[in-house]
């Protein structure tokens, strides 16, 4: 690959928000205000993580950019409804999200709801309407996005965080419900990606999923370092917000140093799940260390 890794990710966020700018209702169409809360929330902010390893996953099969913009967009839409959710006050009650405010204190708390629940069928849609797979391969992809949200996915995640609050975990309990609660759809976009090109051996496919469970599990315990070092500025969204809502983290339950030993672990491990692929899985190998030392 000649193409060096910061720019290629800066093409894929690039291709991704014209996707998603397309797929997204116009902000004139009624319901304006609806539609205006649904692309301030999902355009112009985010990493775009799942949309890159959605992509990066798709270098290993061979799949066409046109399909890999509808899983991106797609994983993307799950991806910012739940954000939308959960900073509601009923959930994490945030007023920062991306560096801006939330979509509730921009608008209004049922307008918030409404963008989730929409961004989450329009999700479906843009599966659905693809003319670039299989109508089975189709399917599964619909599938594979509908389990990784639901209560055996992130909504069940984050119904365990909420029913944890204030209550002391074990390793494996933190791991299941971060698994479900951010790992599902991490793993979803991988899964999305290669679907979205040939079919892989069993063997391939069991290495790939490994992959992607250990890089979901490496997201959060990053993202629980981070929320402790690093400041609101520069996470764009709340810092210490687990702390002083008493939330279990790998933080609280290993400390810092141990948090960051268990990621480079973590890190490890998702590499050397990707030796079976060669120089096909470069990208997920790049992002792994990219998600593994972010600062944001």
């Amino acid at each position: 690959m000649s193409q060096n890794f910061s720019d290629w990710m800066s093409d894929v966020q690039a291709r991704v928000e014209t996707a998603l700018s397309s797929a997204l209702p116009a902000a004139e169409s009624i319901p304006a205000r609806l539609h205006q809360a649904m692309r301030y929330s999902t355009l112009g902010g985010g990493k775009r993580v799942r949309p890159l390893l959605a992509f990066a996953a798709g270098e290993i099969t061979g799949a066409a950019p046109e399909a890999l913009d509808a899983a991106a967009c797609a994983v993307e839409c799950i991806h910012v409804y739940s954000l939308v959710h959960d900073d509601l006050p009923c959930m994490d009650d945030d007023v920062l999200r991306r560096g801006r405010p939330t979509c509730h204190v921009e608008f209004d708390e049922p307008t918030a709801l409404l963008v989730g629940d929409s961004l989450q069928t329009l999700a479906f849609e843009i599966l659905a309407r693809q003319k670039n797979l299989a109508p089975a391969r189709q399917v599964e992809m619909v599938r594979v996005l509908a389990v990784a949200s639901g209560s055996c996915g992130m909504a069940g995640g984050q119904a365990i965080d909420l029913d944890s609050v204030g209550k002391p975990l074990t390793q494996p309990e933190l791991e299941l419900m971060h698994a479900l609660k951010t790992g599902a759809l991490i793993r979803a976009a991988i899964l999305l990606g290669a679907l979205c090109g040939d079919a892989m051996p069993d063997d391939e496919r069991a290495a790939l999923d490994r992959f992607a469970k250990r890089a979901g599990l490496l997201f959060q315990v990053v993202d629980d370092i981070l929320d402790c070092t690093a400041s609101t500025a520069t996470l764009g969204k709340t810092a210490g917000k687990d702390a002083a809502a008493d939330k279990p983290t790998y933080v609280s339950l290993l400390g810092l140093e141990g948090a960051r030993r268990f990621a480079g672990e973590l890190e490890t491990d998702a590499l050397n799940s990707l030796k079976p692929f060669g120089t096909r899985s470069q990208r997920l190998a790049e992002l792994a260390a990219f998600i593994a030392h972010r600062k944001f």
